[in-house]
């Protein structure tokens, strides 16, 4: 046989779980041979086989196979054995590395490892070998540090993700935290300080890891959305910019990123008055991701809620309706936006609702019976001398709601 060492590397990868133990029956006159093959830069060699020589096994029945985690087990006759490995593609006249005097007895049990990553093996090597086992060490350092750098943002981002659900929810905790008699400017202060928490955590969280990783959009985006809610908005806006940069560079975009910071960047200008632009973020928040669209419109209508802007608030509550006439929150909303236009009239000296607005205010009440501002609405539509419909019936919860 032609004895020629054939250099076997692997890149480094995530680790594996190591598989289950199982209890198997031992064939019978035969023993067991096992182990493990380590390759040159001390990884777990995946793939190629194990060889009995000089024994009385001969041909395929002494060929094994190595598993993905790099391991071997084979069931011999009884003798001395020279062990061969062959690394994947390695023609029969070559050999990876071998093992000598493998002495197997009947119901025995061998642990018999491939370890190319020895000093004599690595010797052994030509000086271009050496050279190429001395890239791939750094290489897998290189990888090594990246898995932990990536771990370490995994962890982060799952953090910032419940930051953000514990802020939604600062309302509800806060009155849980002070109970039925608290005021509400000291109930507003609580809601305020938990949300003031969560988002600068999330804020330190994404500047660390941004420095980190600077080519990862969504840990802008997260960044932005942290900015937002702290009320930083020129911040905000140079976030969420950076994330539709960063996004638009990689090479497998991610258009669910891209509409968060557009939708991020619509919440920026609605805050701060600039209504076209809102808008045009909106709708491109729209575009990158139709199957939210009808909540980005939703969401577009509240911020303008709050900053007072009933014109705007119509205008997106109508979209949000247009994408999605299922969710009720809309209705309410435009109906709210359009009273601030009710009338006068002063031969009846009754009030006067702009068009659209009471039939708004039914729609929700048909599409959400029992919801929160059902009482609110239907004080509006009695104070119109509207009749008020008794007949609904509550309905399963609609997208929304």
């Amino acid at each position: 046989m032609k004895r020629t060492i054939a250099l076997c590397l692997a890149v480094l990868g995530l680790a594996l779980l190591p598989a289950l133990a199982q209890t198997t029956t031992l064939a019978p006159n035969k023993g067991r041979v096992h182990g493990h093959v380590t390759n040159p830069s001390g990884s777990s060699q995946a793939g190629g086989t194990v060889s009995f020589t000089e024994g009385p096994l001969s041909g395929a029945a002494s060929k094994f196979t190595v598993d993905a985690n790099g391991d071997y087990s084979a069931d011999v006759p009884p003798g001395t054995y020279r062990l061969i490995y062959r690394g994947p593609d390695i023609p029969e006249d070559k050999e990876t590395d071998h093992k000598e005097n493998v002495k197997v007895t009947v119901g025995g049990d061998v642990v018999a490892d491939i370890d190319m990553s020895r000093k004599e093996y690595i010797d052994a090597l030509s000086p271009e070998q050496k050279k190429q086992l001395d890239d791939m060490k750094k290489h897998n350092a290189e990888a090594l540090k990246a898995n932990e750098v990536i771990k370490h943002l995994n962890a982060d981002l799952a953090a910032s993700i419940q930051d953000l659900k514990e802020a939604d929810a600062a309302k509800a905790t806060a009155a849980q935290t002070l109970g039925a008699t608290a005021s509400k400017a000291d109930l507003d202060a609580k809601e305020s300080e938990i949300k003031t928490a969560k988002y600068t955590d999330i804020e330190t969280m994404m500047q660390r890891d941004t420095a980190a990783k600077p080519d990862a959009s969504i840990l802008w985006g997260r960044l932005g959305q942290a900015e937002a809610g702290l009320k930083k908005y020129d911040a905000a806006e140079t976030a969420f910019k950076k994330t539709l940069e960063v996004d638009a560079a990689s090479k497998k975009q991610d258009l669910n990123v891209q509409g968060m910071a557009q939708a991020g960047l619509g919440e920026v200008y609605a805050r701060t008055g600039k209504v076209p632009e809102a808008n045009a973020a909106y709708d491109a928040a729209a575009k990158l991701d139709p199957t939210r669209a009808g909540m980005y419109y939703k969401n577009e209508a509240v911020i303008f809620f709050q900053a007072n802007n009933g014109d705007a608030q119509a205008a997106a509550a109508q979209k949000a309706i247009d994408t999605d006439p299922a969710q009720p929150i809309p209705y309410y909303l435009k109906a709210n936006a359009l009273i601030q236009k009710t009338t006068l009239d002063e031969k009846t000296k009754k009030l006067v609702p702009p068009p659209g607005c009471l039939e708004a205010y039914q729609k929700y009440l048909e599409l959400q019976p029992n919801g929160i501002y059902a009482a609110e609405v239907k004080q509006i539509l009695a104070s119109f001398s509207s009749t008020v419909d008794n007949t609904y019936k509550a309905t399963s919860k609609k997208k929304g709601s």
